[in-house]
């Protein structure tokens, strides 16, 4: 009686192990998500915010480092381009609509984080934890 109390007690803990092993995995899949969403909104905000600068200062675009970022950011920034006007003075230029562009990858990576926390598994402490706050 007490080997078959011994062997389920057992079974138990390593089925509770693997639960707690599987739950991490899928917790540190979900973290790197984060990261990765995070990172690409980085590039993206950057190469918009490279281009606002450069056309604000007037740069040359036949220079290969102003035309790669006109060329890359145009990807990203067309989609918004007509919503607002353009301020251009003395060959100095100012595109609204990217500063639109950035908020909006801003809020759409947000979201996305967001979405994933809706759906990322969750230990019965975090419900409970989650629920009393």
């Amino acid at each position: 009686m007490e080997q078959v109390e011994r062997q389920e007690t057992t079974t138990r803990v390593v089925n509770n192990q693997t639960q707690t092993q599987s739950a991490f995995q899928k917790k540190k899949a979900i973290f790197k998500m984060y990261q990765v969403i995070w990172y690409i909104l980085g590039i993206v905000e950057a190469l918009l915010a490279f281009r606002i600068i450069l056309k604000a200062l007037a740069a040359n675009p036949a220079s290969g480092f102003v035309n790669f970022i006109y060329s890359v950011s145009d990807l990203f920034a067309l989609p918004f381009l007509g919503i607002f006007g353009i301020t251009a003075s003395q060959g100095s230029v100012l595109e609204w609509s990217t500063f639109v562009a950035m908020a909006v990858y801003a809020l759409i990576a947000y979201a996305i984080v967001k979405l994933i926390q809706l759906i990322k598994p969750t230990t019965p402490g975090e419900v409970e934890q989650g629920v009393n706050q």
